[in-house]
Protein backbone atom coordinates (compact mmCIF):
# COMPACT_ATOMS: atom_id res chain seq x y z
CA UNK A 1 0.00 0.00 0.00
CA UNK A 2 1.36 3.42 -0.93
CA UNK A 3 1.72 6.33 1.46
CA UNK A 4 -1.09 8.88 1.60
CA UNK A 5 -0.44 11.78 -0.79
CA UNK A 6 0.25 15.25 0.57
CA UNK A 7 -1.60 18.31 -0.68
CA UNK A 8 0.29 20.10 -3.42
CA UNK A 9 0.96 23.79 -3.87
CA UNK A 10 -0.73 26.08 -6.38
CA UNK A 11 2.62 26.63 -8.12
CA UNK A 12 2.61 22.97 -9.24
CA UNK A 13 -0.23 23.60 -11.73
CA UNK A 14 -0.13 25.21 -15.19
CA UNK A 15 -3.67 26.56 -15.74
CA UNK A 16 -6.52 27.64 -13.45
CA UNK A 17 -10.29 27.96 -13.59
CA UNK A 18 -12.56 29.53 -10.98
CA UNK A 19 -15.71 27.59 -10.14
CA UNK A 20 -18.37 29.08 -7.85
CA UNK A 21 -19.93 26.68 -5.41
CA UNK A 22 -23.72 26.36 -5.27
CA UNK A 23 -26.02 25.90 -2.32
CA UNK A 24 -26.91 22.43 -3.63
CA UNK A 25 -23.23 21.37 -3.58
CA UNK A 26 -23.27 21.11 0.22
CA UNK A 27 -24.31 17.86 1.83
CA UNK A 28 -26.08 17.36 5.13
CA UNK A 29 -22.76 17.76 6.98
CA UNK A 30 -22.28 21.31 5.69
CA UNK A 31 -19.50 20.76 3.18
CA UNK A 32 -19.34 19.84 -0.50
CA UNK A 33 -20.40 16.29 -1.29
CA UNK A 34 -17.59 14.13 -2.70
CA UNK A 35 -19.36 13.49 -6.02
CA UNK A 36 -19.29 17.24 -6.76
CA UNK A 37 -15.47 17.21 -6.79
CA UNK A 38 -15.51 14.93 -9.85
CA UNK A 39 -17.92 17.31 -11.57
CA UNK A 40 -15.45 20.12 -10.93
CA UNK A 41 -12.62 18.03 -12.39
CA UNK A 42 -14.72 17.41 -15.50
CA UNK A 43 -15.75 21.05 -15.79
CA UNK A 44 -12.22 22.38 -15.35
CA UNK A 45 -10.64 20.10 -17.95
CA UNK A 46 -13.36 20.27 -20.60
CA UNK A 47 -13.92 24.03 -20.29
CA UNK A 48 -10.19 24.59 -20.74
CA UNK A 49 -10.10 22.34 -23.83
CA UNK A 50 -13.16 24.07 -25.33
CA UNK A 51 -11.75 27.58 -24.66
CA UNK A 52 -8.43 26.67 -26.29
CA UNK A 53 -10.11 25.23 -29.39
CA UNK A 54 -9.06 21.64 -28.68
CA UNK A 55 -12.55 20.21 -28.13
CA UNK A 56 -15.79 20.80 -30.03
CA UNK A 57 -18.47 19.04 -28.01
CA UNK A 58 -21.16 19.55 -30.66
CA UNK A 59 -19.46 18.91 -34.01
CA UNK A 60 -15.96 17.59 -33.33
CA UNK A 61 -14.97 14.19 -34.68
CA UNK A 62 -12.84 13.43 -31.62
CA UNK A 63 -14.28 13.11 -28.11
CA UNK A 64 -12.75 12.07 -24.79
CA UNK A 65 -13.95 9.20 -22.63
CA UNK A 66 -13.04 9.15 -18.95
CA UNK A 67 -11.52 5.73 -18.21
CA UNK A 68 -10.04 6.39 -14.76
CA UNK A 69 -10.60 8.84 -11.93
CA UNK A 70 -9.17 9.34 -8.46
CA UNK A 71 -9.36 12.01 -5.76
CA UNK A 72 -7.73 12.62 -2.38
CA UNK A 73 -9.35 15.01 0.07
CA UNK A 74 -7.35 17.17 2.48
CA UNK A 75 -9.60 20.02 3.65
CA UNK A 76 -13.33 20.69 3.32
CA UNK A 77 -14.80 23.11 0.81
CA UNK A 78 -18.31 24.55 1.22
CA UNK A 79 -20.82 26.96 -0.27
CA UNK A 80 -20.42 29.96 -0.61
CA UNK A 81 -16.71 29.56 -1.39
CA UNK A 82 -15.21 29.93 -4.85
CA UNK A 83 -13.06 26.98 -5.84
CA UNK A 84 -9.99 27.42 -8.03
CA UNK A 85 -9.11 24.34 -10.07
CA UNK A 86 -5.46 23.93 -11.04
CA UNK A 87 -4.81 21.74 -14.09
CA UNK A 88 -1.71 20.06 -15.49
CA UNK A 89 -0.95 17.07 -17.68
CA UNK A 90 1.16 14.36 -16.10
CA UNK A 91 1.34 11.99 -19.04
CA UNK A 92 0.17 11.74 -22.63
CA UNK A 93 0.13 8.72 -24.89
CA UNK A 94 -0.87 8.56 -28.52
CA UNK A 95 -4.60 8.53 -27.69
CA UNK A 96 -4.81 9.15 -23.93
CA UNK A 97 -4.07 11.94 -21.47
CA UNK A 98 -3.75 11.92 -17.68
CA UNK A 99 -4.98 15.28 -16.41
CA UNK A 100 -4.13 16.11 -12.81
CA UNK A 101 -6.41 18.54 -11.05
CA UNK A 102 -6.11 20.24 -7.68
CA UNK A 103 -8.94 22.14 -6.04
CA UNK A 104 -8.05 25.17 -3.93
CA UNK A 105 -10.19 27.40 -1.77
CA UNK A 106 -10.02 30.83 -3.42
CA UNK A 107 -6.57 32.33 -2.80
CA UNK A 108 -5.24 29.28 -0.90
CA UNK A 109 -1.75 28.03 -1.70
CA UNK A 110 -2.38 24.42 -0.65
CA UNK A 111 -4.85 22.06 -2.33
CA UNK A 112 -8.02 21.10 -0.49
CA UNK A 113 -8.33 18.10 -2.85
CA UNK A 114 -6.39 16.70 -5.77
CA UNK A 115 -6.69 13.85 -8.17
CA UNK A 116 -6.75 12.89 -11.80
CA UNK A 117 -8.83 12.04 -14.85
CA UNK A 118 -7.55 9.82 -17.64
CA UNK A 119 -9.22 10.52 -20.97
CA UNK A 120 -8.97 8.24 -23.98
CA UNK A 121 -9.73 10.15 -27.15
CA UNK A 122 -11.90 8.35 -29.67
CA UNK A 123 -13.57 8.91 -33.00
CA UNK A 124 -17.12 10.10 -32.30
CA UNK A 125 -18.66 7.77 -34.91
CA UNK A 126 -16.69 4.58 -34.30
CA UNK A 127 -15.79 5.14 -30.64
CA UNK A 128 -12.35 3.67 -31.37
CA UNK A 129 -9.16 5.36 -30.05
CA UNK A 130 -7.53 7.95 -32.30
CA UNK A 131 -4.27 9.88 -32.26
CA UNK A 132 -4.52 13.15 -30.36
CA UNK A 133 -5.51 15.89 -32.83
CA UNK A 134 -2.94 18.69 -33.31
CA UNK A 135 -4.98 21.30 -31.37
CA UNK A 136 -5.36 18.94 -28.42
CA UNK A 137 -1.69 17.97 -28.55
CA UNK A 138 -0.76 21.68 -28.36
CA UNK A 139 -2.83 22.12 -25.18
CA UNK A 140 -1.38 18.94 -23.69
CA UNK A 141 2.14 20.18 -24.40
CA UNK A 142 1.35 23.57 -22.82
CA UNK A 143 0.03 21.85 -19.70
CA UNK A 144 3.27 19.92 -19.28
CA UNK A 145 2.36 16.60 -20.86
CA UNK A 146 5.16 14.07 -21.20
CA UNK A 147 4.83 11.63 -24.07
CA UNK A 148 4.88 7.87 -23.63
Amino acid sequence: MSARPSPELRSSYRAFRSIPTRWADNDMYGHVNNVVYYGWFDTAVNALLIERGALDIHHGTTIGFVVETQCNYFAPLAFPQTVEAGIRVAHAGSSSVRYEIALFAEGAETAAAQGHFVHVYVDRATQRPVKLPAALQAVVDDLGGRRA
